[in-house]
Parts: structure tokens; C-alpha cells; sequence
């Protein structure tokens, strides 16, 4: 019956996140060039080739921006179906098996309806709807193995922390240091020989990767993110204040009484170390990890003590006070005004062609053409459409055909002009 309830309420939230990813996709809200990034990659490891994505800049091969090879698993469904929602919904597949697999381990250790109520509160959490509404990110594939690790740590299966926990070296290379934390949180449960392995496995993928593979791969030949680290984590100290607060509020707190949250805590460090703003809140996927984490702990909190499952009802009305405003609480079946003329932008634009383009329609235009974005694209490359959401203010030049002519020279043919989108034909192509 446990399985039954924790299957339902999986699925369930499966429904809910597949409608709202598929909607946002068909309504052209793109909260990034990031779905569009990850696809050109595994459309790369679809045809065996290498992950190049000319969005990041003409032959830009990935894997030296970050190390993610994980994601080539989800080619084999790309292959069958070659199409940006593909990977939505892998995105969504992901989530749910670690909705399930939270709420079965919490029906086995709190009880049927207690259980049920933290796999619900996990399913609705903050940091799982805005990873949803920001498209395909590679953590994706970390919510599954931290849940099926945290769930073999509350069950003391400590050879199945080990084995869950590796395969998070090939989700992102800053996993590694997730990895270092889950050893050290082995280690201290007695387990020290397997915490001391982990430990050791997650320092050496650290360096080799951030050292020498990804600098390998990238063209400046170095590892990109290391400039980003301000070490200021004092910086704006009321936000990150909240987030944390609001992270384990959503446990009740009860997620503090267990070892396992230590997991967490490389995830807020390299977070509020760094000197971007967007990392800093609890908007965005830069949740979705920690969310697996903290309501796991609150799982072995109450193996622990028992008495922790008194703070269910609290997580529920942190959750409930975190539901208002989210995106499943504001999704909306009608298409803005101006969907249609986009589709029509994007059906203009044969398959095969170099098209440049700016984050508004980068999502949609991605699949089976080489598509650049606008602000990499260089000047080597000369695209045979320019495709522009001008309404939008993402930074699109103000008048495409001056843009074109000036960048690329030649005689550009106006294809549509209106609602704010234009999109351009170039000679080359007439």
C-alpha cells in the first residue's frame, strides 16, 4: 500500500510539473538560454558526436564549461524524439522518481499518513517548482541519487550510500564536494573506512576534473566559474539568511536534529561565496538539490527521536505559506498575445539553417537548425536567418536590419514584422 500512495503521489506530481513545463514552452516563457544549451548537447551525444553547442559560441564543445556527461543518458529519448520537449519532461521524469522515492522511505520510517504528508510537502517544495519553471538543468539528475542516498543512509544501507552517491561526480563537477560531505557524514555514523573512501574519491574527481578536464575542453583552457567566487559571504546577509531559514523551515526545522544535513552545506557555501546575485535566493534550480537533503534529514530526525513528526504539521504550513505566488499557484492555460505570431516566427524558419537569435525564442529554434545566440555568436559565423523578439527588452539590437547589415554586410529580407518579433532572411539563403 506504502508503494501504491508514494507512486500516486509521484505521478501525481509528475502531471502537475509536465503540465506546467509543457505550458510555459508552449506560451514562449523562457526563463533562460540554459533548455536550449542543454539540448544542442545531448542532440550532440544523440548522433555519438561531441557535445558541441554553438550557443555558447561557434563549436563550443560543453564539456569545458561544466562536466556533465550524465546528461548523454538522456539521448536515446532525444534520438526517438528530437524536440526541446524531451528534455523538459526528462527534467520532470527526474524529479519525480526522487518524489517517490522521499515519500516512500518517509512512509517506512514515520508512517503511512505522516509519510504521505512529508512526500506531498516534497513534491509542492519551493526548490522543485522554480528548478521546473527554470527549464533542463543537469542537478536534475542529482534530486534522484540524493534521494536514494539520504534514503539508504536512513536505512543504515551504507554500501548503497556509496553507490547512489557516486554517480554524482558525472551530474556537475561541483557534486564533488557534495560527495566530500556525504563521506564525512558516513564517516561520522562509525562507518569510517567507506566515509573515508568517499572523501577521497570526491577530493581526486574534484581536482582532476576542475584541473585538468574541463580546462582541457575549454577553449581559454581554463576552469570559467573560479572568477566568479567573490568570497563574500556576508554579502547581503539578509537574503541568504532567509533562504537558509526558509529551506529548513519547510522541514519544521526538524531537519537540523539529523547528521545528513551537513549534505547541504557545500551547496550553500559555493552559493554565497560566489559574487552573483541570482545564486542567492531561493529562485531558479539552485534549490532543487538541497531539497532531497533537508526533508531526508527530517526522515532520519524522526528514526531518530520519533518525536520529530510533530513537526510535520509545521513544515506543512511553511509549505502552504511557500505555495502562494509559486509558479504551479500561477500557472495559466491561456497563451499571451503575442504565442502566436512566435509560432509563426519559428515555423518560418526551415530546419538545416544557421539561424542567430536572441533567449526569447532560443528555446524553440534550437532543435535541427545551428542555432547561435546573439551575444556569442562572434564574428566568424555569418547565419542565414536572424530571428529577434524586439518586445521582449533581452537585448536585441532596436532595428534588426541596421544590425545585420552593419555585422554581416549583404541584403537582408524582412520575413515577418510584427508583434515584436522580426525575423530576417539573409541573400545567402534566397
Amino acid at each position: 500500500m506504502n508503494r501504491l500512495i508514494a507512486g500516486t503521489i509521484a505521478t501525481l506530481g509528475a502531471a502537475a510539473f509536465a503540465t506546467l513545463t509543457l505550458l510555459r514552452f508552449r506560451q514562449f516563457q523562457p526563463t533562460s538560454w540554459d533548455n536550449a544549451i542543454f539540448e544542442q548537447a545531448i542532440a550532440g551525444y544523440s548522433r555519438f558526436d561531441a557535445p558541441i553547442v554553438d550557443i555558447k559560441g561557434p563549436g563550443y564543445n560543453i564539456l569545458g564549461d561544466h562536466f556533465s556527461p550524465i546528461d548523454a543518458l538522456v539521448a536515446p529519448f532525444y534520438r526517438l524524439w528530437p524536440d526541446p520537449r524531451t528534455v523538459l519532461l526528462a527534467q520532470v521524469v527526474l524529479i519525480a522518481i526522487s518524489i517517490y522515492v522521499v515519500a516512500a522511505v518517509a512512509m517506512r520510517i514515520a508512517g503511512r499518513w505522516w509519510g504521505a504528508a512529508i512526500g506531498v510537502f516534497y513534491a509542492v517544495s519551493f526548490g522543485l517548482q522554480e528548478a521546473v519553471k527554470a527549464d533542463f538543468h543537469e542537478v536534475a539528475f542529482g534530486a534522484p541519487l540524493l534521494a536514494l542516498a539520504g534514503a539508504a543512509y536512513v536505512e543504515r544501507r551504507w554500501s548503497a550510500v556509496v553507490a547512489w552517491s557516486l554517480p554524482l561526480l558525472l551530474v556537475k563537477e561541483d557534486l564533488a564536494l557534495t560527495v566530500i560531505a556525504i563521506g564525512g557524514v558516513v564517516w561520522l555514523a562509525g562507518e569510517r573506512k567507506r566515509g573515508a573512501w568517499l572523501m577521497a574519491i570526491g577530493c581526486v574527481s574534484a581536482a582532476i576534473v576542475v584541473l585538468a578536464v574541463i580546462p582541457g575542453f575549454a577553449p581559454n583552457g581554463s576552469y570559467e566559474y573560479t572568477s566568479s567566487v567573490g568570497f563574500n559571504p556576508l554579502a547581503d546577509p539578509g537574503r541568504k539568511f532567509a533562504t537558509v531559514a526558509l529551506t529548513v523551515g519547510i522541514t519544521g526545522l526538524a531537519a537540523l536534529l539529523s547528521p545528513w544535513i551537513l549534505v547541504a552545506i557545500p551547496t550553500f557555501a559555493w552559493r554565497f561565496a560566489a559574487d552573483k546575485e541570482f545564486y542567492w535566493g531561493t529562485e531558479w534550480h539552485y534549490s532543487l538539490l538541497v531539497m532531497p537533503i533537508v526533508f531526508v534529514a527530517l526522515v532520519d530526525a524522526i528514526e531518530r527521536f520519533a518525536w520529530p513528526k510533530f513537526a510535520i504539521p509545521i513544515a506543512g504550513v511553511v509549505t502552504g505559506f511557500t505555495f502562494v505566488g509559486s509558479p504551479l499557484a500561477e500557472m495559466t492555460f491561456t497563451d499571451p498575445p503575442r504565442a502566436a505570431t512566435a509560432r509563426q516566427v519559428v515555423a518560418a524558419v526551415p530546419e538545416g539553417v544557421r539561424v542567430e537569435t536572441d533567449i526569447g525564442l532560443l528555446t524553440h529554434l534550437a532543435t535541427n537548425r545551428t542555432t547561435y545566440w546573439t551575444g556569442t555568436i562572434g564574428d566568424d559565423v555569418t547565419p542565414q536567418y536572424i530571428a529577434f523578439d524586439i518586445a521582449a527588452g533581452i537585448g536585441s539590437p532596436p532595428d534588426p536590419v541596421v544590425y545585420a547589415t552593419t555585422k554581416y554586410g549583404g541584403e537582408w529580407t524582412i520575413v515577418i514584422d510584427r508583434d515584436g518579433y522580426v525575423l530576417l532572411r539573409g541573400e545567402s539563403y534566397s
